[in-house]
């Protein structure tokens, strides 16, 4: 994108130049804010031998799940996959490289990537195998160690609110793991609920710079629920 209105009209163009063999970090939370339409253009375009970075990998017919049946992921780099019957089928044949990760180290990596730090250290992890093969260093008598920091050929980000220039706004706990996605990303597609016209965020508002956006898209979306809970009415207790 050139200048300073990010807006495109269509998906394809929300993800065009996106290859076989790149790196796409992802945000969401299970199934809380994750760029659901813009996971189903990956599918559409059969994009394949993808490294992903995402919390997890949603569910087995939503979210980055849907990209698991074809093939499409090479290799995940996530902290948790429990609700994915076929993610972890795959993991345990072999099928599908997966790199576990703290979840508060995840969030530092791709915090620390979009910053410009190639590394940090983190005593989460010390002495477990999540430390095999990683520098070790002590500090104020405690050991720590080296963690490298992570950046993605593409980020794909779901905000609720953006003005053309692409300044997003996330709506409660869907902001998860977003923000720090939106940064780290060489291209940085963003879909949002609403468009709006520039002047009309309060900066205060503004939780992610337009800075860090190069594609913005409307849609409209599913919100599915992950784990529905519900409690039985007065009239079905008794």
């Amino acid at each position: 994108m050139a200048g300073f209105d990010k807006v495109v009209t269509s998906y394809e163009e929300a993800l065009a130049g996106l290859e076989d063999n790149m790196t796409v970090l992802a945000g969401g939370f299970g199934l809380c804010g994750i760029p659901e339409n813009l996971i189903a253009e990956i599918k559409r375009k059969s994009t394949r031998g993808l490294t992903l970075v995402s919390n997890n990998c949603g569910v087995d017919d939503f979210g980055l799940g849907v990209l698991l049946p074809d093939r499409q992921i090479k290799k995940i780099i996530a902290s948790y996959v429990g609700e994915n019957a076929e993610f972890e089928r795959q993991m345990m044949s072999g099928e599908l490289e997966v790199e576990l990760t703290p979840q508060g180290t995840l969030a530092e990596k791709m915090r620390a990537g979009g910053a410009g730090i190639p590394a940090f250290y983190t005593a989460t992890g010390y002495g477990t195998p999540v430390a095999e093969g990683k520098e070790e260093r002590e500090f104020n008598g405690r050991q720590y160690i080296l963690e490298p920091a992570i950046t993605g050929d593409f980020a794909i980000v779901k905000a609720w609110k953006a003005d053309r220039y692409g300044n997003l706004v996330y709506r409660k706990t869907a902001r998860n793991f977003n923000p720090l996605a939106a940064t780290a990303g060489k291209i940085t597609v963003v879909e949002v609920e609403e468009i709006v016209e520039v002047g009309d965020l309060d900066p205060d508002e503004i939780h992610t710079p337009g800075i860090y956006v190069n594609r913005l898209i409307q849609g409209s979306f599913e919100k599915r629920i992950e784990q529905r809970t519900t409690q039985p009415s007065a009239e079905q207790s008794a």
